[in-house]
């Protein structure tokens, strides 16, 4: 800890935004520049808190006092050494992540907590800067290979430490791009995609083999896989999106989200033919259904598409405006939140109930039918329900419906079918220590835990990295995940 006033010098900064009425003219990343010594001084808000709990609100375990301490005394390359040891990625999560961390953060107890996601970014931006982050090309090869099915933050995590223990690893891609998610569902506003382009040519130089337009399971068989590779690691995600089958759902203008933002990154990326008919949110009224971070996205996106109108509605009620009882710190707080999409323009509506699709007669759809709904706990039931308010449905403009109400498992057709790998009762696949049930196949992420944020999909392809490692070398492992190597040097 350098400064021990720090928390009482500073309060809580961070870089401005752009313009919200210029910034939604383009995908560019929505943060303006922030001085180094701005940054310092929020590094020296981090106290000596004696039980760091940021520790535990963070899934990959990262050692942030220590980090935060280099970074006041402007020791920028320890500090991403300190980064780097539990975060593959810290460019991805210094702009993506939602910050678990700064939730359990204890000046966050009755002050703002540290602004760990910005001092994260700040370091990992640093390190590319001053020539810190370069390809390992001193790796000893054990001779054994392993496959990595899916590139999303799980994956490539998972390939980047197997490799790191000197396997030869195979990354399989079965879009035209690595990154998953990355790549095709965050938004360039929230990610631009030279940043997920930058930290792959680093893996490819380190000897990660990586094959686009690969669909596993189909291009490549089951049998082919496991015969060809040592240890085989599954990573493709949650990618059946949850359906609202519901009158009017065949309607056109009715659409899952990521296919929505899927199209729209393509879009931004020069490409301008798709499998599916042209998704466009221009001169429309918009409604996303489903309050998370996926809706939102399509808020931002809908705005930067020039929508005629731009509304958000959730099932459940309206959080409170700040930590509510139930979720007491150091837990993930229970809250309403404010993204940046929706400073840029959006009428966000809580409790209420999609009804029906409602479309012309060419099948177009056009409205929607909605009725507002009360939350409350039925004994009987011994849970919370709702029930339908008398009196408040109606039917609303809509000629763009986007589903953004979460993804139900990974795709059973195709690959899991042909390894008959055991499933959990919700479709994921089933484990024991990231171990499927098939002999050496292992999964990781979204396919193995649920939908769930870009963070915890890094921790899982680094927590199976370590059993895949201990598989191939009889019970050994050199790899680390929450560990703290490199403080010990």
């Amino acid at each position: 800890m350098g400064d021990i006033k720090g928390f009482m010098k500073h309060g809580r900064d961070l870089p401005g935004k752009r313009n919200p009425e210029s910034r939604v003219n383009d995908y560019k990343e929505i943060y303006v520049e922030f001085a180094e010594e701005k940054t310092l001084d929020q590094a020296s808000r981090c106290m000596d808190c004696g039980i760091p709990f940021c520790h535990n609100g963070c899934p990959l375990g990262n050692v942030i006092p220590d980090f935060n301490d280099a970074v006041y005394k402007g020791n920028w390359e320890k500090a991403y050494d300190i980064l780097s040891d539990t975060n593959n990625f810290p460019e991805f999560t210094g702009r993506i992540c939602p910050a678990p961390c700064e939730k359990a953060c204890v000046l966050g107890i009755n002050s703002d907590p540290v602004t760990i996601e910005h001092i994260e970014k700040s370091i990992a931006e640093k390190a590319y800067e001053e020539g810190w982050v370069q390809p390992n090309l001193d790796i000893q090869r054990t001779g054994k290979k392993v496959a990595v099915v899916g590139s999303g933050p799980a994956g490539l995590a998972a390939a980047d430490q197997l490799n790191k223990a000197g396997h030869h690893v195979t990354l399989f891609e079965r879009n035209d791009k690595v990154g998953g998610l990355l790549q095709y569902g965050i938004p360039d506003f929230k990610l631009e995609k030279w940043v997920v382009e930058r930290r792959v040519q680093i893996m490819e130089r380190s000897g990660v083999e990586i094959k686009v337009n690969t669909n596993v399971g189909q291009d490549i068989s089951a049998d082919e896989l496991i015969a060809d590779y040592d240890a085989v690691v599954l990573c493709g995600g949650s990618t059946i999106p949850r359906d609202l089958p519901i009158p009017g759902r065949d309607l056109k203008g009715v659409h899952f989200a990521m296919d929505f933002l899927e199209q729209s990154n393509r879009r931004v990326g020069g490409q301008t033919s798709f499998d599916l008919d042209e998704i466009l949110a221009t001169d429309k009224n918009v409604v996303v259904i489903g309050g998370g971070d996926t809706g939102a996205d399509c808020v931002g996106t809908s705005n930067r598409h020039n929508a005629k109108s731009v509304t958000q509605i959730e099932l459940l009620a309206k959080p409170p405006s700040s930590r509510d009882e139930s979720t007491p710190w150091p837990l993930w707080p229970m809250e309403l939140r404010t993204s940046t999409s929706h400073e840029e323009g959006c009428d966000r509506q809580w409790a209420i109930l999609t009804k029906e699709f409602i479309g012309d007669d060419k099948g177009n759809l056009k409205g929607l039918k909605l009725v507002d709904i009360e939350w409350y706990f039925d004994n009987d039931l011994q849970r919370s329900t709702f029930r339908e308010i008398e009196g408040s449905e109606r039917v609303i403009d809509c000629e763009l419906a986007l589903l953004a109400v979460g993804f139900v498992h990974p795709q059973h057709e195709g690959l899991l079918s042909q390894l008959k790998v055991d499933l959990t009762d919700r479709g994921n696949v089933a484990d024991t220590n990231y171990k499927s049930s098939v002999d050496k196949v292992f999964s990781a992420g979204d396919m193995r835990r649920g939908q769930s944020l870009v963070v915890w999909a890094i921790s899982e392809g680094r927590e199976a990295a370590i059993e895949v490692d201990r598989f191939l070398m009889e019970g050994k492992t050199q790899l680390n995940s929450k560990s703290y190597s490199k403080l010990l040097v």
